[in-house]
């Protein structure tokens, strides 16, 4: 081991989490008060049509009724109006609710369901991780497009639906995460250990092998919800994600995109919003990676 002055061991470098963890922590913390908190805000509803002000500039004030209120107010758009005169921050924050839920929820059906196959295929093998390797490989070979178009045809677009199919798709990945981390915990000391001293499965997959696969399965999530905000994104253009007049990021950027060139901020405010809440995820997510693996640098 590396040595200190006097010859003593050198205490082992503690490592921080930094700025790279801070700053994107912040600004995801800064979208969840916002959208929990839209409610109270003083601005139109996100429906508030100003027929007099459509894709209008930041700051320019208005005549239109406020939330809570029943009488015309000014108001001044912080952030510009939408192409039929939207307020586009009051959009931003109700739409942060809709792509933070499908982010967060869609992950976390794919980390239950394919963590558990994940964790049951790598400790026990033969048979059952055959048939869930299958499983996964089929899954993975099924296009993912269909799959949304043949559950948007048959259930109706709704955000529920949006939740189940995005979860579902991403249980092969999870899936094989967990396994491929199970597979090496097995064959570890402690886990050969409680074998000798006569534990049971479950009590083995409980106390010493789930425990070890949930905190590379939560960096894995982690990178999984900027891809399914991504995901969200994408589906709206072809008008798979929820239904209109419910807001997302998604569905502002793909209602500016005939207006690029006349009201570029119609697009790119809510673009620039999905795109550092999907930087921040990936930055926390390879931070917490560098931490929990001892390959990386201590640094």
């Amino acid at each position: 081991p590396p040595r200190g002055p006097a010859g003593l061991p050198a205490r082992p470098r503690r490592r921080r989490l930094g700025l790279g963890f801070w700053l994107p922590a912040g600004w995801i913390g800064l979208v969840v008060l916002g959208a929990a908190t839209a409610d109270f805000w003083p601005m139109p509803a996100p429906e508030t049509i100003d027929f007099l002000n459509r894709a209008a500039m930041p700051g320019t004030v208005g005549e239109i009724e406020l939330a809570g209120q029943t009488e015309l107010s000014d108001y001044r758009y912080p952030l510009g109006t939408d192409n039929i005169g939207r307020d586009i921050l009051s959009r931003l924050l109700y739409g942060a609710r809709v792509s933070l839920t499908i982010g967060l929820l869609a992950p976390l059906i794919g980390l239950l369901v394919g963590g558990a196959l994940g964790v049951l295929a790598g400790y026990y093998r033969g048979r059952i991780e055959g048939v869930v390797v299958a499983a996964m490989d089929v899954i993975l070979a099924f296009p993912a497009l269909a799959l949304l178009l043949a559950i948007t045809f048959y259930l109706g677009p709704s955000l529920l639906n949006l939740i189940l199919a995005l979860g579902f798709l991403s249980v092969p990945a999870s899936a094989r995460v967990a396994r491929a981390n199970t597979l090496s915990l097995a064959r570890r000391e402690f886990v050969l250990a409680a074998k000798a001293m006569g534990a049971s499965d479950l009590y083995i997959l409980v106390r010493e092998i789930v425990p070890n696969v949930v905190m590379p399965l939560l960096v894995f999530a982690m990178l999984l919800v900027a891809v399914l905000i991504v995901a969200e994104g994408t589906l709206s253009f072809l008008g798979l994600s929820v239904p209109p007049p419910t807001p997302s990021w998604g569905a502002m950027i793909e209602e500016g995109r005939e207006l690029l060139d006349q009201a570029p901020h119609v697009t790119m405010i809510p673009a620039a919003a999905m795109c550092l809440t999907v930087l921040s995820f990936n930055l926390i997510g390879d931070r917490l990676r560098s931490l929990i693996d001892p390959r990386e640098s201590r640094l």
